[in-house]
């Protein structure tokens, strides 16, 4: 299909490209003055009516559809050539509505390692707590000073299935203590804890909020099913700014939208860089490959792609009850618990399946390795480059067999199952995102280059060896599982570092956390792509916030990052327009 060019009357104060986690957020922000009009352009359709949205436990039937986007990484070397699916969602509101619900911060001192005034680790609460609003339960110890209470995103704790009560005592007993809110406080860098999720009343809360339902205000222009292509540039002498953005919707339309302040660029650590490409801001040698003439060269563009490398460790258990599988996969259970939840939005489709969580240090583990004995570090700082306040890894449990969708093995004949999923931070390896052409409608190409760092796979089989002495050694759940399922493994009688290896190269998978490709830093570094207020360097008028913004992943989930860069770049935005003015 040739595109229909229209040029279109349509001006706005601010465009919008990407109605995902950080794009509603800043949209709903800069709506806040009632003098200022915005425009969101979406590629995917409204969230309104996808009920596997709302409701948390469908949240998998989004994938492989045209509600994800479909994007699968190239064969990865130190995965044994594995390609992984990188699913992310591709309607309003973006992978707030496909995630695992979790608000897990990260330690503020993630933050203030990026060494920018703007995005300090106490700023960063405090716009993540911004953003939500706090909804307790009786059970829950909650740290009420963190927390917020007014804002359109509803959280609240996850109660516990007995199999996650298990784990914790086993966490517990494997010298992981307890501290209820420690995902939130981010004071505890070993330890356990209980996770806040983006669900209230049995309805998942997502970024769309900010700009729907109670908070859609008549400055805001909502277009869906609408591709953004590139921005358009005005070059006057030396000067490059940007006067809105060309995109194409779901008829091959294509238009060309304007706008009088700025254009900020929202659509993920994927597909924000390929706008950029685009555009012709980017590396110079990569845009040539598509006879993309460069604007300016911003070789950062693209690259430093991070993630979190995860990798689920499956127990059969050998008692009923102790796992939700009997309500999902025995006989017909998934009927009553689906109606269930369409009577009174209850049930364990109206939560996500992950239970207890821990973030635990490895330096006495791995001490006496040579590779991280050796290894060179800043003063301070271990291996990896982490103080002592940060964690190294992450655990938590499934409460059901359950996991990435190539995991099929369901146990449907009245068994019982689950996973203790390791998770590793602050990973060596980088990656990193280009064009497949100049066409908007082809998915970039995507390299996470997993594990490729040698430390990054010591870290991960340590994680996992640490994981399983939890579920074998641990107190509470040792006698109630057999081992590994499906049984045909035997990842329960590991006992070396070295015997994980192999697993590890087999499972590791994505968190979903894809970070870092259009980086803020330094103007003086020539790798990064923003300055510290998310302004593209060299162009006026245009900036980038969101995931692929971050200088470094923090040491958590990315969902709660990604609300609070929407907060912040909101208040700089509205700062820097007053200076203007």
């Amino acid at each position: 299909m040739v595109p229909t060019h229209i040029e279109s009357e349509e001006v706005y104060d601010y465009i919008v490209c990407g109605g995902g986690t950080s794009g509603c957020v800043i949209a709903g922000r800069l709506a806040e003055d009632l003098n200022a009009t915005v425009l969101v352009l979406e590629a995917g359709p409204d969230n309104a009516d996808l009920e596997n949205v709302h409701m948390a436990g469908g949240w998998s039937k989004n994938f492989d559809s045209d509600l994800d986007w479909n994007i699968v990484t190239e064969p990865m070397t130190a995965v044994d050539g594995r390609q992984v699916k990188c699913s992310r969602g591709r309607f309003l509101g973006g992978s707030s509505g496909v995630n695992g619900t979790l608000c897990i911060r990260g330690i503020k001192q993630d933050y203030d390692d990026w060494e920018l005034k703007e995005w300090t680790g106490d700023k960063m609460f405090g716009y993540m707590a911004k953003s939500e609003t706090f909804h307790g339960k009786d059970w829950f110890k909650a740290e009420p000073s963190v927390h917020g209470s007014s804002g359109p995103l509803h959280i609240e704790p996850h109660d516990l299935a007995p199999i996650s009560e298990l784990v914790r005592d086993s966490m517990v007993d494997q010298g992981l203590p307890y501290h209820p809110d420690m995902f939130s406080t981010g004071e505890t860098p070993h330890g356990c804890g209980d996770v806040p999720r983006t669900v209230h009343k049995g309805i998942r809360s997502t970024a769309a909020d900010f700009i729907t339902k109670g908070y859609r205000r008549e400055n805001i222009t909502i277009k869906t099913d609408v591709t953004v292509d590139k921005v358009t540039l005005s070059k006057s002498s030396s000067d490059l700014t940007v006067t809105g953005v060309l995109a194409i919707s779901k008829d091959g339309t294509q238009t060309e939208y304007r706008a009088r302040k700025e254009v900020i660029i929202s659509a993920g650590a994927y597909c924000s860089p390929a706008i950029l490409m685009r555009s012709g801001l980017g590396p110079k040698d990569e845009l040539a490959k598509h006879g993309i003439e460069t604007q300016v060269d911003l070789p950062g563009v693209g690259k430093n792609l991070m993630d979190h490398v995860l990798c689920f460790i499956f127990y059969e258990v050998l008692k009923p009850g102790l796992t939700n599988d009997h309500l999902a996969y025995h006989d017909n259970a998934i009927a009553s618990t689906y109606q269930l939840y369409q009577e009174t939005k209850s049930g364990i489709l109206s939560t996500f399946p992950f239970g207890i969580f821990g973030f635990a240090r490895l330096d006495e583990r791995l001490k006496d390795v040579p590779l991280w004995r050796d290894a060179p570090r800043a003063p301070g700082r271990d291996p990896m480059g982490l103080t002592p306040s940060q964690p190294n890894i992450e655990f938590w449990n499934t409460e059901l067999y359950g996991g990435p969708k190539q995991f099929t093995d369901f146990p449907v004949d009245h068994k019982h199952a689950f996973a203790l999923c390791t998770l590793l931070f602050n990973q060596h390896s980088r990656g990193s995102v280009t064009l497949r052409s100049k066409n908007p409608l082809e998915l970039p190409v995507v390299d996470h280059n997993y594990l490729a760092d040698p430390l990054d796979m010591l870290v991960m089989t340590e994680a996992c060896r640490f994981a399983n002495e939890i579920v074998m050694k641990g107190k509470a759940t040792r006698d109630v599982v057999k081992g590994s399922w499906p049984s045909d493994l035997t990842h329960h009688a590991f006992t070396k570092r070295e015997d994980w290896e192999p697993y590890v190269k087999q499972q590791a998978t994505t968190c979903y956390h894809a970070s870092g490709t259009c980086a803020m830093g330094k103007l003086d570094n020539p790798n990064t792509v923003l300055d510290s207020r998310l302004n593209v360097k060299g162009v006026k008028n245009l900036r980038v916030a969101d995931m692929s913004s971050i200088p470094t992943v923090n040491n958590g989930h990315t969902q709660m990052v990604a609300y609070g860069i929407g907060e912040g770049a909101a208040e700089i935005i509205k700062e820097d327009a007053k200076t203007k003015a």
